[in-house]
């Protein structure tokens, strides 16, 4: 059933045409990404589409019973509204009434005896039950704890942007609707927020209209892709990576389209040069041709990022963290941290937000000081920090401007020199935006802007705080290949699990409590090992916890046991002394247990020797102490089971006697 449908939209600010007679229409359960650089007007759709701007052309028609939830961009919020009513914000009816019922709770839980509120919460009581409400209500909550809100009465005004965006995400997925729209709905979550978002729009009944740079997320959730590209619009019948495919298809066809006319168009000029000896019918047509060539608009036309940036010689030491420690508001972010950084590291530092990651790249730059320990940076480092935060610009600056404010010429690698002006090109600003006041651009050019300033000063060690927010999927794939080639080392703290899988070799997980985990391997890769680790646990009652709890119990229950013999033949409770043994599958483990514990112990010997052995190769060592960590855990893990299971011996071994 069709529920949507953009007739030959338009529409333009000032000289910049956006898009022109786009068209395309929505099934009841399409699930669309829109991709294109940024700057082509991707929220700019999302918002007419939605109906919150007008087009200047065409027009968009809804079917009657389809009702929107929207995400946009930069949602409204009131900033003395409690988290939970911030969420039942909006017209409908349903969304009124609970808005209205947690007001009147709130009310009278700080007058408890004022008769009026009293009645006020029975009557929309009523109302809830009439509606069917309560689930609704129960869904926010459900909803906000998984995106790592959880004090629902905490004041919107009081919360970071951050929080307040998943605020406005958790309102436009609990609103009853047909048609979701989501205006990069992944910013600002983290990875665990990420993938449960991805599974639950996944199971959603219902259109999905959305921009998102997450390529896994496009990939496993989309079935079409819209391309704004040049004001024109292209429909793909595909998930991600079929896309690619077809675009590269379509690129193809284009240039080659493009090839013939340019054929074409010498093979006139060449007839034109040579002269018309008399002005017949027949040249006529020839020269009427000609010019008509030369008028004919040319669709195909490659714009390609290029990064192409010179960095500074990087010694011997780069960047030494030891023993870091550091605690925000009574909370322990970073426990005893310990990290040698080598030439060409990758690392992505991953964590629930607020776990402190921003805060460790604060600290490598110097901006933030540890509580405990030291961060020490080689004499030869220069760093190169792209923020999370919108870094400050002045609105009336000229891009080209800001840009030579930190280079006006850089060298490149190859010793080719390359001014501020070739270099805007690269970045897809054309001189005409170059001279283009920095307020004119949108949100996702004036980050890409502010990625070349960073890369214009030719660091050598780069701290990348979600370089993913606001990037163009094309931005993010340039930078990717770019950071293949750059020489020195990268930390990188992103939610994006595509592009740290493209782009590290090690994780720094924060682990909770403090904890800053290393492990080798791409995020794929961890996300991996951690899923094997919770397959290898055992059940609940049995390990490390529960094996102690069950040896607990056991040694309770034949306390009592005890206390009822001693209690004679006399008393209320017979003399019953339960009896434990091993079941099946305890049996075959208590007789290995030995074998795995000498087997682990081994395996820390030989990791033990490996590191004596690759002590002056820095990148296997850090390679060598993650698998250290990771055998003692397994250790660790066996050595609680042998206790079990032995004390459990022990107790079969007494009943016997």
């Amino acid at each position: 059933m069709n529920i949507l449908t953009v007739e030959q939209i338009s529409k333009s600010y000032g000289d910049k045409v956006l898009f022109e007679d786009a068209s395309f229409g929505m099934e009841q359960y399409d699930k669309i990404g829109i991709i294109g650089v940024n700057g082509t007007g991707k929220s700019t759709f999302l918002r007419i589409v939605a109906g919150l701007e007008a087009p200047d052309s065409g027009r968009v028609a809804v079917n009657n019973d389809v009702r929107i939830a929207c995400l946009p961009q930069n949602p409204d919020f009131d900033p003395d509204t409690t988290v939970l009513r911030q969420v039942f914000q909006g017209e409908d009816p349903l969304l009124r009434t609970v808005s209205s019922y947690i007001e009147a709770v709130e009310q009278l839980e700080l007058n408890p005896a004022d008769e009026q509120q009293q009645a006020a919460v029975t009557k929309l009581s009523q109302e809830m039950d009439r509606l069917q409400a309560w689930g609704l209500e129960s869904e926010a909550k459900s909803v906000l704890s998984k995106l790592g809100i959880t004090d629902f009465g905490a004041k919107v005004g009081q919360l970071s942007g951050g929080q307040r965006k998943r605020i406005a995400l958790a309102s436009a997925l609990i609103v009853p609707s047909e048609l979701l729209i989501l205006d990069e709905p992944t910013n600002h979550i983290d990875n665990e927020s990420v993938a449960w978002l991805e599974a639950y729009l996944q199971r959603r009944r219902g259109a999905l209209l959305l921009i998102t740079h997450d390529r896994y997320f496009l990939d496993r959730v989309c079935n079409v892709m819209l391309e704004l590209d040049h004001g024109r619009l292209f429909r793909y019948e595909a998930n991600y990576t079929r896309f690619l495919e077809l675009k590269s298809e379509r690129e193809e066809r284009e240039a080659s389209a493009e090839q013939k006319r340019q054929n074409l168009l010498r093979n006139e000029l060449a007839w034109i040069k040579r002269g018309a000896r008399a002005r017949t019918t027949k040249q006529k047509a020839r020269i009427e041709r000609f010019e008509k060539l030369q008028q004919e608009r040319t669709e195909y036309k490659s714009d390609q990022l290029d990064i192409s940036v010179a960095s500074t010689r990087l010694g011997r030491k780069i960047v030494e963290i030891s023993e870091l420690s550091k605690s925000a508001a009574d909370r322990l972010l970073i426990r005893d941290l310990t990290y040698t950084a080598v030439p060409g590291d990758r690392v992505g530092i991953i964590g629930p937000n607020g776990s402190g990651k921003s805060t460790l790249l604060n600290m490598i730059a110097g901006r933030v000081e540890p509580d405990e320990g030291h961060v020490e940076l080689g004499t030869t480092v220069k760093l190169g920090f792209f923020t999370q935060e919108h870094q400050e610009m002045d609105e009336k600056q000229r891009v080209i401007e800001y840009i030579k404010e930190e280079a006006e010429v850089i060298t490149t690698s190859d010793g080719s020199r390359i001014t501020a002006a070739q270099m805007l090109e690269r970045f897809l600003f054309s001189p005409t935006m170059q001279w283009t006041p920095i307020s004119k651009l949108s949100g996702g050019e004036k980050r890409r802007l502010y990625l070349l300033r960073v890369l214009m000063g030719a660091p050598n060690v780069l701290l990348l705080d979600e370089p993913t927010n606001d990037l163009d999927i094309q931005t993010l794939t340039v930078l990717e290949s770019y950071l293949d080639e750059f020489p020195g080392a990268v930390f990188v703290v992103s939610h994006d699990r595509y592009f740290l899988d493209r782009t590290v070799d090690k994780i720094m997980a924060f682990e909770g409590d403090g904890v800053v985990a290393v492990h080798a391997g791409d995020y794929s890769d961890y996300e991996e090992r951690l899923q094997h680790m919770k397959r290898a646990e055992p059940e609940p009652g049995i390990g490390s916890g529960g094996a102690r709890g069950k040896a607990s119990s056991a040694n309770d229950s034949g306390s009592k046991g005890e206390q009822n013999a001693a209690a004679g033949p006399d008393s209320k409770d017979s003399a019953r002394v339960e009896r434990v043994k091993f079941s099946y599958n305890e049996q075959r483990e208590y007789e290995a247990i030995d074998g795995m514990v000498e087997a682990a112990e081994e395996r820390l010997t030989n990791i033990a020797a490996e590191m004596e052995a690759a002590a002056s190769d820095a990148s296997r060592l850090q390679e060598l102490v993650a698998e250290q960590q990771e055998a003692e855990a397994d250790l660790e893990r066996l050595m609680d089971r042998w206790t079990y299971l032995n004390e459990l011996a022990e107790k079969i071994e007494q009943q016997r006697n």
